[in-house]
């Protein structure tokens, strides 16, 4: 075997140079005060932190610290949190997506607090004639379900329109059913202050419908969604577009946006689009959103929970 050349060992000693720096860089970093550490990590999200703290044990204790969590609750944190804490019924909610019925009202960290309010969403009203509310996990923005109750629906409660009945999978007491009707208009507001300013939200329309449903695949459905008094965002949508009634009446040029199933037995069709201003400038303004079926023949047999508001 041949001996190593001047080369090999000045390639060796640069190598073991470089391994020297950077454990000196990492000793460095870890030599820094946790508060500082936490201080950085504050500025970047919840998902950012929970990753820093598997890929380096210098970031663990900072990035579990409540310094750091508690940038990432919003500010109305503590009156969301009583909702998780209050003794009346029906004032939190399991979402589905963890089985997770802990909450946040037994949390003892800001940690666990913020994802308490990320697992569980809290009632407003008793969730009778209210809202839900709980915290998007990867960013902290808030997330916020109208129920049909805070809709508007024309000719509710009428002989042949709207009925209030209960629904095994609804957080609400009640949902709204379908009877009969030949125009369909469902029309819903939120402040804006009750969202995340300045991040990008999307509403959707969470339904269902019943087996004997009829006139919902029609393709002239439209939806609404606006900010204040700026124009509103249009788009087609088809709450049932697969079936053959679909096909039969499908015309013109226009694709419509169909639903999408969701882990808790619910639908969900996406209404639009829009972006939460920030300071004073959302002081008094709402977000209206609309659907409409617009031709006149009969439909039946939708089942509205509500209208929710996840950012994006």
């Amino acid at each position: 075997m041949g001996s190593h050349g001047p080369g090999t060992s000045m390639s060796m000693s640069m190598a073991t140079a470089a391994a020297e720096e950077e454990e000196e860089d990492r000793t460095r970093l870890c030599d820094l005060p946790e508060a500082c550490v936490a201080h950085v990590l504050a500025l970047t999200s919840p998902r950012d932190a929970c990753r820093c703290a598997a890929v380096s044990p210098c970031f663990r204790d900072a990035a579990e610290s409540d310094a750091v969590w508690a940038r990432f609750l919003p500010p109305d944190y503590r009156a969301i949190l009583q909702l998780h804490q209050a003794p009346a019924p029906a004032r939190s909610f399991p979402l589905s997506r963890s089985g997770s019925t802990a909450g946040a009202g037994a949390a003892s960290s800001k940690k666990e607090t913020y994802l308490g309010l990320s697992d569980v969403a809290a009632l407003v009203d008793g969730g009778g004639g209210g809202m839900a509310v709980w915290l998007a996990r990867g960013s902290g923005a808030k997330c916020v379900a109208l129920s049909a109750r805070r809709l508007s629906l024309p000719w509710e409660d009428g002989e042949f329109s709207w009925r209030w009945t209960p629904h095994p999978l609804s957080r609400f007491a009640d949902v709204a059913q379908l009877v009969d009707c030949t125009c369909l208009d469902i029309y819903g507001r939120l402040p804006t202050a009750e969202l995340t300013p300045a991040t990008a939200y999307a509403a959707y329309l969470v339904f269902a419908t019943t087996d004997a449903h009829r006139g919902l695949s029609f393709p002239d459905q439209e939806t609404t969604v606006s900010v204040g008094r700026s124009a509103p965002c249009r788009q087609t949508v088809c709450l049932r577009p697969d079936t053959a009634e679909a096909r039969r009446f499908r015309g013109g040029n226009v694709e419509a946006r169909g639903p999408a199933q969701r882990g808790d037995g619910w639908w969900e069709v996406e209404m639009g689009r829009l972006r939460t201003g920030d300071g004073a400038a959302v002081v008094g303004e709402e977000v209206a959103v609309s659907f409409e079926m617009l031709g006149w023949y009969p439909k039946r047999g939708l089942v509205v929970e509500g209208v929710e508001f996840r950012p994006l």
